[in-house]
Parts: structure tokens; sequence; C-alpha cells
């Protein structure tokens, strides 16, 4: 039992790290460390992706809102009731014989 405590104390008081096997020991840490700080640096930049959809969405929806409600309005200004009731001050009425197409034809010489 005293091995085992005067094991756990060496640990806590870090002399795994000053005896002479210590160089493996450092490079198993080194190594873990730099492994860690991968870890953490991908974990963030996964966060900052996560952070930048969701912007991404929130503004893709307030844009389509925004093309509905401008569609909305240009279907109803060409409406021909409000068409009639612009150009009404101006004593325009609608034609009575329906446009006819016309026809420009060159002659090449």
């Amino acid at each position: 039992m005293s091995r085992v405590r005067s094991s756990i104390y060496d640990v806590l008081r870090g002399s795994f790290l000053t005896d002479e096997s210590a160089f493996k020991n450092w490079r198993i840490l080194v190594f873990i460390v730099a492994l860690l700080l991968i870890m953490i640096s991908s974990a963030h930049s996964a966060d900052a992706k996560v952070v930048k959809i969701a912007e991404l969405n929130r503004e893709k929806r307030r844009l389509r809102a925004e093309n509905v409600d401008t569609s909305t309005i240009l279907m109803r200004m060409k409406l021909e009731s409000s068409i009639r009731k612009k150009v009404k001050g101006k004593k325009l009425k609608p034609a009575k014989t329906p446009p006819k197409k016309i026809k420009v034809t060159l002659k090449k010489e």
C-alpha cells in the first residue's frame, strides 16, 4: 500500500519529469500537448463555421421574405384596375380596337 501511495505522491510532486527516464516522458507530454492544441483549434474553427452558417441562413430568410414582398407589390402594380386608377386623372381610357402588328421589311440592293 505504501508503494502505491509513494507513486501517487511522486506523480503529484512531478518527480516523473525529473528522474532518469524523463526524456521519454517529456516527449510524450509534448506530443499530447500538441494534439490537444490541434484539437482545440479545430473545435474553435468548427464553431466559427457553425455561427457563420447560422448568420447566412438568417440573411437568406430575410432576403427571401423581401423578395416575396417586392413581387407581391409588383403584381399589384401591374393589375389593370390599379393602372386604370393611376391614369384616370390624365383622362386616358382603354382602346376600343386591339393593337396591330407592324412589320418592317428591308429590301437589300
